[in-house]
């Protein structure tokens, strides 16, 4: 079995940078992409920012110039930096791997960024 441990949420200023981190541990075999979305109260949750394991990436245009995704493939990491919060970057962020058959979510780190 495969545990996506997440940490690096909190409470932000708009404006201000959080990072946040996410450690795929288990019964590994290969993850391909790693990503992060978020579900914001009453929304459905939503891709933020992906990258494969070769080192491609793709973000959603409302955080674009603002967020970066980055991978440590060697220890099945996913990082996500984001700079310049705003109000409505707020909302519950999961960590999401893809093995070859399954994929795999975290349990969620709460980012609340207040005006």
């Amino acid at each position: 079995q495969v545990q996506l441990v997440e940490s690096g949420g909190g409470l932000v200023q708009a404006g201000g940078s959080l990072r946040l981190s996410c450690a795929a541990t288990g019964n590994i075999f290969k993850i391909n992409d790693m990503g992060w979305y978020r579900q914001a109260p009453g929304k459905q949750r939503e891709l933020v920012a992906a990258a494969t394991s070769g080192g491609s990436t793709n973000y959603a245009d409302s955080v674009k110039g603002r967020f970066t995704i980055s991978r440590d493939n060697a220890k099945n990491t996913v990082f996500l930096q984001m700079n310049s919060l705003k109000p409505e970057d707020t909302a519950v962020y999961y960590c999401k791997a893809d093995g070859i058959y399954v994929s795999y979510w975290g349990q969620g780190t709460q980012v609340t960024v207040s005006s």
